[in-house]
């Protein structure tokens, strides 16, 4: 079994990040035994300045985007199809929510190596549920369905914690030229961008197992 270090670059809002997280881990499911991986997920803000009481996704996308109505939804249908080939089920969602204490938490459950089913759960209860993840009550819920502490999640939320260390995260990710998501870095060498199949996913950590194994000391 070969270590595989994945850096994986992502906002809760973001569907393409739920279709890329849940594509890499089918990938890898599909490697089987071949690789152990080691995840850290680290922040990026899609909308950043949003306010508690969210917007109107139509509205959101269409300022932001320039699209119509009919684009959005024709987006949402090529999502909801990408999602269910790698498992994830898209619902509707009619809001968009700022996500910064989402990535709070996701910084506190790191060293509880709760980060993955956390940053899951989160994107389950934004995209398939139509949850207000701003909302420290849904934030604290999804924290407790993956093993970890609801009061201590709580008193996390209600202060400032990890504040600090989600934007400096933020900050390392706009300094190594990473302007949208997914992003992932395999090994710290290896970037991958996308919502990707799993096939290209397991395609590219192939090739990566290849190199690692072709500039190994002999």
């Amino acid at each position: 079994m070969t270590p595989l270090k994945i850096d994986f670059i992502s906002d809760i809002a973001c569907p393409w990040c739920a279709v890329g997280l849940s594509s890499l881990q089918l990938a890898l499911s599909r490697l089987g035994d071949e690789v152990d991986p080691e995840w850290v997920m680290h922040a990026f803000e899609l909308n950043p300045q949003m306010g508690p009481e969210g917007q109107n996704i139509i509205e959101y996308i269409g300022k932001k985007y320039g699209r119509t109505p009919e684009q959005i939804a024709q987006t949402q249908a090529m999502l909801r199809e990408r999602g269910a080939d790698v498992g994830f089920a898209f619902g509707e969602r009619k809001f968009v929510y700022n996500t910064f204490d989402a990535h709070r938490l996701l910084q506190w459950a790191q060293p509880k190596d709760r980060q993955l089913p956390l940053q899951m759960a989160l994107m389950q209860a934004y995209h398939g549920d139509g949850k207000d993840v701003s909302d420290h009550r849904v934030l604290i819920e999804a924290a407790q369905s993956v093993g970890l502490d609801a009061q201590e999640a709580r008193e996390i939320l209600e202060g400032s914690d990890f504040a600090d260390a989600v934007r400096a995260d933020e900050q390392e990710t706009q300094a190594m030229g990473i302007h949208s998501v997914p992003a992932i870095i395999f090994n710290h060498r290896y970037l991958v961008t996308g919502g990707q199949p799993a096939e290209a996913f397991e395609q590219a950590i192939r090739q990566i197992l290849a190199q690692q194994k072709e500039g190994a000391p002999q």
